[in-house]
C-alpha cells in the first residue's frame, strides 16, 4: 500500500485527512496492529474530531477483519482509553490527533499498558506491515461490543484524593471543545467546586479555539476570565486530554516544571521517601524541592515512552513533563490531565493559600526562559559546538546537552520531526537568565 511514511511518528501516527490519513489506510493500520501485537481484543475510542467516526469504522473493521474482537468505549478522552486499556488488559487504539489543528487525526496505540507503541517500540513495524499489505489469513472474524465506563472512570479518579479535604473553590476550566468537558462535570459535580465552564461542548470543527494551551493566543480568554471571575485558578486541557495547564488567581500561566515541583512536594506529604521523574528541561525548582520534602528525583529524557518506562522500573510515585504531562503510579504509571486538576485542589484546600503565594518563592528564586525553537540547517553539528564553547560547565547527554553552572543552566535538544533546537534556560537572577538567554541564542542561530 502506497502510505506518507511521515505520518508515523515518535510516539503516535498523525496525519491529515484524507489526504494522508483515510479509510483504506485506518483499515490497513488495524489489520498490522493485530498482526504485529498478535492481539485476540483491542479497546478502541475516539476524539470529537469531524473525521473520528469514519476512521473510527475504519480501524474496527480492520481489526475485527484480521480477527481480533473490539471493545468500543465511545467517545472519550485520552485517560478515560488508558483507564480502560488497563482495566481489561487488552492493547488498544484511540482515533484522536491530540492537539493538532482539526484537519489531522490519528492513532495513539497502547500495547500494553502503561506502554504504548512508539518509535522506537514498533511504530516503525507497523508501518512496514502496512506498505506490505501482507497480513495472515485469520481464523475467525472478531466481533464487537460497546461498553461505557464514565462512572466507573469517575469514582477511580476521586478514589485518588481526599474528597473530604475538599474547601468550596471557584474553577473556570476551558476544555477547548475537546474530550474532557462531559467528564469534568461528573468529576466535580462530587466536590464543593463551583465550575464556570469554557467550552466544554466536544465539537470537531473547533469553533472557539485551538486545542493547544501552550499556545498563548489559546489560553488568552482563560487568563482574562479567572480573575474577572474572581475565581480560585483556572484550568486548560488540550484536545484529547492527556496535558493539563494552570492559570493562578492573578490570571497568570504557571509553567508545567512549577506545577510539577508543587505536586511533587505535596504527593511526597503522602508518600514519604517517594521517587519522583522530571524530564531534563526543568527548572531546579523540581529536584530541590523534591529533596526539600524527602523524595529522591530522578531527571529522565523528555516524551512518554522514557518517563513510563522509569517510573515503572523505579516504581516513581509521580512524573511531571515542562510540556504538561503529569503521570501516576495509582493510575498505572500513565498521564491524566484530570488527575492533577484534582490534586491542585486538594492542595489549595489543605494549604490554606491562594496559588500566588505558593508560587511566590519560586517565582522569587528560579527564572526560566521557557522553551525557544531556533532553525539550524545541522543540529548535531551545532549542539557539538555548543559543548566546546560550554566545556567548562557540567556536561550530561542524557538528552541533548545539558550544561550546568553554579547559578545558571540550560539543556539544548534536537526536535524529532524539524530541523530545529530546542532551547530551554534557567538562572537564580532575573538579569542573568536574559543574558545567557540572549548569548545562547545568538550563538545557536549564528
Amino acid at each position: 500500500m502506497d502510505v506518507d511514511p511521515t505520518i508515523f511518528k515518535a510516539y503516535d501516527i498523525r496525519g491529515i485527512y484524507p489526504t494522508q490519513l483515510n479509510e483504506a489506510i485506518a483499515r490497513a493500520i488495524g489489520r498490522a496492529f493485530v498482526t504485529l501485537l498478535q492481539a485476540e481484543t483491542v479497546i478502541v475510542g475516539r476524539d470529537m474530531r469531524t473525521s473520528g467516526p469514519a476512521l473510527f469504522a475504519a480501524v474496527t473493521e480492520g481489526i475485527r477483519t484480521q480477527g481480533a474482537d473490539v471493545i468500543d468505549v465511545g467517545m472519550v478522552s485520552t485517560d478515560q482509553y488508558y483507564f480502560a486499556c488497563s482495566k481489561f488488559g487488552h492493547p488498544g487504539m484511540m482515533v484522536t490527533a491530540s492537539h493538532n489543528p482539526k484537519a489531522y487525526n490519528g492513532f495513539k496505540m497502547v500495547k500494553q499498558m502503561p506502554y504504548l507503541l512508539s518509535g522506537d517500540e514498533g511504530i516503525q513495524d507497523l508501518r512496514r506491515l502496512v506498505e506490505r499489505e501482507e497480513f495472515p489469513k485469520p481464523l475467525r472474524a472478531g466481533v464487537q461490543r460497546s461498553v461505557d465506563l464514565m462512572d466507573e472512570f469517575v469514582a477511580a479518579l476521586l478514589r485518588l484524593i481526599d474528597v473530604s479535604a475538599i474547601k468550596p473553590l471557584k474553577v473556570v476550566a476551558d476544555t477547548a471543545n475537546g474530550m474532557v468537558g462531559p467528564a469534568l462535570i461528573k468529576l466535580y459535580g462530587a466536590l464543593p467546586v463551583t465550575l464556570i465552564p469554557m467550552y466544554f461542548e466536544p465539537d470537531g470543527t473547533l469553533p472557539n479555539h485551538g486545542l493547544d494551551p501552550l499556545q498563548p493566543e489559546n489560553r488568552a480568554e482563560l487568563e482574562a476570565r479567572v480573575p474577572q471571575e474572581k475565581a480560585d485558578v483556572g484550568f486548560a486541557f488540550d484536545g484529547d486530554g492527556d496535558r493539563f495547564f494552570v492559570i493562578d488567581d492573578r490570571g497568570k500561566f504557571v509553567p508545567g516544571d512549577f506545577i510539577t515541583a508543587l505536586l511533587a512536594q505535596y504527593l511526597l506529604r503522602k508518600h514519604p521517601g517517594g521517587r519522583v521523574v522530571y524530564d531534563v528541561r526543568s527548572s531546579w525548582a523540581v529536584p530541590n524541592l523534591i529533596r526539600e520534602a524527602g523524595g529522591v528525583p530522578l531527571v529522565e529524557r523528555v516524551g512518554h515512552a522514557f518517563i513510563k518506562r522509569r517510573m515503572a522500573q523505579e516504581n516513581a510515585i509521580f512524573a511531571g513533563e515542562v510540556s504538561g504531562h503529569y503521570y501516576f503510579r495509582d493510575f498505572n504509571f500513565a498521564d491524566s490531565g484530570m488527575i492533577p486538576s484534582l490534586l491542585v485542589l486538594e492542595l489549595l484546600s489543605t494549604s490554606g493559600k491562594r496559588l500566588s503565594e505558593l508560587l511566590a518563592p519560586l517565582e522569587n528564586t528560579y527564572f526560566v526562559s521557557g522553551e525557544i525553537n531556533s532553525t539550524v540547517p545541522d543540529a548535531a553539528s551545532k549542539m557539538e559546538a555548543i559543548a566546546k564553547r560550554y566545556a567548562d560547565g557540567r556536561i550530561e547527554r542524557i538528552d541533548g546537552i545539558s550544561v550546568s553552572y553554579d547559578d545558571w543552566h540550560f539543556n539544548v535538544r534536537a526536535s524529532n520531526t524539524e530541523p530545529l533546537l530546542r532551547l530551554n534556560l534557567e538562572a537564580l537572577s532575573r538579569e542573568k537568565m536574559e543574558a545567557k538567554r540572549d548569548e545562547l541564542l545568538a550563538f545557536i542561530r549564528s
